[in-house]
């Protein structure tokens, strides 16, 4: 074996433990330059406007495309395609199987979200495109956004803030609300979120109950093999399952009224997972208690009868945006993208 030139040096320099070190050092910066010139000339599509700091890294680490600077998409994307190896999407927009045509030099799809239903598996399988994306990280904060929601809406909280806004109470006393502590909770889920979830629900003393594919043999909650005995035995109801073909709208109308006019629909899954209009509908008629909502189905736009509910609590699909918690995911996209540039395993896969 011939080593590279800066490693000839004198015998006795090199064989001590200061001469190996100093030239493994220098050899590592090399590699590191090279690895970074490598990185450099590799073509990023960033598909919709993201966190900040993730796109300033990949700026300084790749050669970054922006979908949103074009306003013919069409076009930009075929003078492009040639220089995409991965693209970088979220829940807003991943990848489709338009998008992956067109693209034929694609290698990767990162995505910045947990959630994989704006990603086309199947095509990616088919080409073999790697795929990955950002679990873990987030899992603590949609899990106290889903209990915040729905103490918001039991405690009614916003309502109560603008009761005190408007200066309501020196005429009179906000009225009466409603416990969670005790309450039972109803998890559609219990993955990784909907496990976070019935863990800080059991703090507050409420017993739990999931319904799943399948049962979990290591969980210490009753099982509900249909959705909709899970609501009819819970006082409040979480979405945290995964959006697939069978999750779409697996709350429908007799899930609702098996939920009953005091239960809780707590939604911080995907809008899918909801039939909206039957959710509007129970709401409106009082065949529902409440709801709190961080999703919906035709996001951002927003069913208007919701505004005009006391007893709903709307957020704009905010569960991981924390400062923390985005810099955690940008991370987590970023190490995905250069482990597969460089030949390393990647750390999330799912394709």
């Amino acid at each position: 074996m011939r080593w590279p030139s800066f490693f000839h040096r004198r015998r006795r320099k090199f064989s001590s433990p200061q001469g190996r070190n100093q030239n493994l050092h220098r050899a590592l910066r090399i590699l590191s330059v090279v690895s970074s010139k490598l990185m450099e000339n590799k073509g990023v599509l960033m598909t919709c406007p993201m966190s900040s700091y993730l796109e300033e890294q990949l700026q300084k680490r790749f050669r970054l495309l922006k979908l949103w600077d074009s306003q013919m998409k069409a076009d930009f994307l075929k003078q492009n395609s040639q220089l995409i190896s991965a693209v970088v999407g979220n829940t807003v927009l991943g990848a489709d199987s338009e998008l992956i045509d067109s693209l034929p030099n694609l290698e990767i799809v990162s995505s910045n979200s947990v959630g994989l239903d704006k990603i086309d598996l199947v095509k990616c399988k088919e080409r073999g495109i790697r795929v990955t994306n950002t679990p873990d990280v987030l899992t603590d904060d949609v899990a106290d956004l889903a209990i915040g929601l729905a103490l918001a809406t039991l405690r009614k909280i916003s309502v109560a803030d603008g009761f005190l806004r408007n200066g309501l109470w020196k005429n009179s006393d906000f009225g009466l609300t409603t416990k969670f502590s005790g309450k039972s909770v109803g998890i559609i889920g219990l993955g990784r979120i909907g496990s976070a979830i019935a863990k800080r629900a059991k703090a507050f003393g409420c017993p739990i109950g999931y319904h799943s594919r399948s049962r979990k043999p290591n969980a210490n909650y009753k099982y509900y093999s249909s959705v909709i005995d899970l609501a009819a035995n819970c006082q409040i109801l979480v979405v945290a399952c995964a959006l697939t073909d069978e999750t779409r709208h697996i709350v429908n109308r007799e899930v609702i009224d098996a939920l009953g006019p005091k239960g809780i629909l707590i939604n911080i899954g995907r809008g899918p997972h909801v039939d909206e209009s039957e959710l509007v509908s129970a709401l409106v008629e009082g065949r529902l208690g409440g709801a709190g909502l961080d999703v919906y189905e035709n996001e951002p736009e927003i069913p208007e009868k919701l505004f005009q509910l006391q007893n709903v609590v709307l957020l704009s699909h905010v569960g991981s945006d924390t400062v923390e918690t985005c810099k955690a995911m940008a991370d987590l996209v970023l190490a995905n993208l250069e482990a597969h540039f460089l030949g390393k395993p990647l750390l999330t896969p799912v394709v």
